[in-house]
């Protein structure tokens, strides 16, 4: 069976051999982010949790980029007002998908397309991968659980360098640290990325989604919990003037000045 769908804008799917590809292609905007694009990808992993025929998710976004985050300007004249807005059931949803969920990484991977990552169960990527995580330099906090998820899997030390500085890190790095499985050659990366999602999709169905509750079922509760109460940390920040200084500095391209707050 395969099955492509077009319909969608920026978000696209196919399906084949049990893998559904969810893939964000905005690339004239480095796959940034939109509230419309939000309520796509949630559909779209909604579907997947409904089909049976669907075994494996795999998220990817175009050869070059994987996603710059949040689509600033977006952001900024239709701010997120609560756990029901189109960002927050996105999180949800990749945080709550009960299929193995893998993410193929080529190029930027901002913000949420670096915290994302962590509720995967595979993630792969090629050399050309930079990961950041601006939150800090935008007067923002951390999102989807990554405050507690990052110090998990990377340590303490590391993820304070990463979340404070908001420094980049490349696919060596990332792969050092255990963000990510594996680095594959750019021009390897999707024909090895689809034959483990081929052979996952292969596996009993059953006995990988139990497997994949196991080894979530221990931190499930403590990730939502640390996922509602950023969100409302984040949804503050957002409306503080730190915030609005670093946004309007984005947009109109200019350093932003933070010497005026204390």
């Amino acid at each position: 069976m395969t099955k492509t769908n077009n319909d969608q804008g920026p978000i696209t799917t196919s399906l084949d051999k049990g893998v559904l590809r969810i893939s964000i292609q905005r690339p004239e905007k480095l796959n940034a982010l939109t509230l419309a694009m939000y309520d796509a990808l949630t559909a779209a992993f909604e579907e997947a949790e409904r089909d049976d025929y669907i075994r494996v998710i795999l998220l990817h976004g175009t050869d070059n980029c994987f996603t710059s985050g949040n689509d600033l300007r977006d952001f900024a004249t239709q701010p997120p007002q609560g756990e029901n807005s189109p960002v927050f059931r996105f999180l949800k949803a990749v945080s709550q998908a009960k299929k193995p969920l893998i993410a193929m990484v080529s190029g930027p991977a901002v913000g949420i397309g670096t915290t994302l990552l962590l509720h995967c169960d595979l993630v792969y990527t090629d050399e050309t991968a930079r990961f950041q995580l601006p939150f800090v330099n935008l007067g923002l906090c951390p999102e989807a659980a990554s405050s507690y998820l990052l110090p998990k899997l990377v340590g303490h030390l590391h993820a304070s360098e990463l979340l404070l500085l908001g420094e980049t890190i490349n696919a060596e790095k990332a792969a050092e640290l255990g963000l990510v499985n594996r680095v594959f050659p750019h021009v390897d990366l999707l024909k090895q990325v689809l034959a483990k999602a081929e052979q996952l999709a292969a596996q009993p169905p059953g006995s990988v989604r139990l497997t994949k509750s196991l080894l979530k079922e221990g931190q499930a509760r403590q990730v939502a919990e640390v996922m509602s109460r950023e969100g409302e940390l984040f949804l503050q920040q957002l409306a503080k003037p730190e915030a609005q200084e670093a946004i309007s500095a984005f947009i109109q391209g200019r350093k932003a000045d933070f010497s005026q707050f204390s």
